[in-house]
C-alpha cells in the first residue's frame, strides 16, 4: 500500500483500485482507521483524539492532492504522489 505521508508518528496510506467513498488509511501505533477524504470522518476503525484532530486538519489543507491520488491510484496505471506532512 502507497505511503503518502507520514508525521507525527502518524502513517497515511491509501490502496490502489480502492473503493468509494474516496478515503485513505491511517495507521498509528496499534490504531487503524479508515477516513473519508471529504467529511474526515472515521469510516472505520479508531485514533486517539488527539492523533484523529491531526489527521483531519491535515487532510483539510491537502483535500485536493488526497483526491488526485485516489484517482490516480484508481487508474488504468496506478501511480501517486507524495504529500507534505503536517508541520
Amino acid at each position: 500500500m502507497p505511503e503518502l505521508c507520514r508525521f507525527f508518528g502518524i502513517i497515511i496510506q491509501m490502496y490502489g483500485n480502492d473503493h468509494h467513498p474516496p478515503h485513505f488509511h491511517v495507521v498509528y501505533n496499534e490504531y487503524h482507521a479508515i477516513i473519508e477524504i471529504e467529511t474526515g470522518e472515521i469510516l472505520q476503525g479508531s485514533l486517539p483524539s488527539k492523533q484523529l484532530k491531526f489527521v483531519q486538519v491535515w487532510a483539510s489543507i491537502h483535500t485536493d492532492e488526497l483526491n488526485e491520488n485516489f484517482n490516480l491510484l484508481t487508474a488504468e496505471v496506478q501511480t501517486f504522489n507524495k504529500i507534505k506532512p503536517l508541520q
